[in-house]
């Protein structure tokens, strides 16, 4: 077996909670994790209305000092932001409620503020809520920051099944392409001895596995699939902290994710573009790609550039740029495809037509 060769640190949620009324379990948690007084959330405007102030009166009532900070986005200039407000109130922890730039944002900001953070997502989209990696645009780049991973999660399932079904789909998208990050990491261990984790691989794969037999069973306005999809992103959570990287849920799909998230004008979701990724990239891979398009069809991701919303010429240029986004990171796609070979992935996958 080959286990990592070095010491990893693995952060892990303590506490996790997945289920109906759980905005409703927020100052347990904190009490139960021995919390301080002051606390501040990040939220978004519409999360605000939909979870923030509830979870702030959750707190209040058990006399604890709050404060709300509305973010616009995901960037550095919103981390500094939210770190000069936790000095000014002496923050004992953050919490990031809503989507996943909020829960960014919260994050990179306690990390470097040293405080604890706890995510509670509105919605399941990505394994953001859960991980220990912060998605930041700083100078107009995306970069996946190392930060501290959430020391409680709490995922309300009434409030994620109200948010769009596109949402969790996309989620399921983000899971799903474990399934070609694995078989990255395994190629980049083989050619370049990466440290390779057996038992984070194993969870990785499982976890995607056991979605794409579920397929079927992800549907709208369900809390049972809500809990199924937040189940399997905390699980990709634990396989990353396990392997002490991003490894076993980030590979040539992610890559394809972000090098589209630069080219195309109007980009889908992260989820969403990570799902067409894993259909291309398994094919690369010699693997099952049909069977990964018919699971996110049955979910109901995206499995066209046309259903995505964007033009067959981003894609084709996002294939061939993909390499690039991270060179050290050895993936399938190794120094990079054609352009003739890229238009072969994408029209045999039925991408592109």
């Amino acid at each position: 077996m080959n286990e990592l060769k070095s010491n990893k640190w693995m952060q892990l949620p303590r506490d996790v909670l997945v289920g109906s009324n759980m905005l409703g379990k927020v100052a347990d948690v904190c009490s139960d994790l021995k919390l301080g007084r002051n606390a501040l959330i990040v939220t978004g405007q519409k999360t605000r209305d939909i979870a923030g102030i509830k979870v702030a009166e959750e707190l209040e009532e058990t006399g604890r000092s709050v404060q709300i900070h509305v973010s616009a986005s995901a960037s550095m200039e919103e981390v500094e932001n939210v770190m000069e407000i936790a000095r000014e109130m002496d923050t004992d922890f953050l919490l990031g409620v809503g989507s996943g730039k909020s829960i960014d944002v919260a994050k990179l900001a306690a990390t470097r503020h040293n405080v604890p953070f706890l995510s509670i997502p509105t919605a399941a989209s990505h394994d953001g809520i859960v991980s220990s990696r912060a998605s930041i645009t700083h100078n107009g780049e995306t970069a996946s920051i190392q930060a501290s991973a959430p020391m409680a999660v709490i995922a309300d399932t009434e409030v994620i099944a109200k948010a769009p079904f596109r949402l969790l789909a996309a989620g399921c998208g983000d899971i799903i392409s474990n399934c070609t990050a694995v078989l990255d990491w395994q190629l980049a261990h083989r050619l370049q001895n990466v440290s390779f984790s057996e038992y984070s691989a194993a969870l990785a794969s499982m976890t995607a596995n056991i979605l794409i037999e579920s397929a079927d069973s992800i549907k709208p306005e369900l809390e049972s699939s809500v809990r199924m999809v937040v189940k399997a992103l905390v699980s990709s959570g634990v396989a990353m902290s396990i392997a002490g990287s991003s490894r076993p849920a980030s590979g040539s799909e992610h890559m394809f994710s972000h090098a589209l998230s630069r080219i195309a004008p109007n980009p889908a979701l992260h989820g969403e573009q990570c799902g067409i990724g894993t259909i291309m990239m398994m094919y690369l891979h010699g693997g099952d790609w049909q069977e990964i398009r018919d699971a996110l069809r049955i979910i109901g991701t995206p499995t066209t550039a046309h259903e995505l919303g964007i033009e067959d010429k981003y894609i084709l240029q996002a294939l061939v740029e993909s390499h690039k986004i991270r060179p050290e990171r050895y993936t399938i796609l190794g120094t990079g495809i054609t352009p003739d070979a890229a238009e072969v992935v994408a029209r045999t996958t039925g991408v592109i037509s």
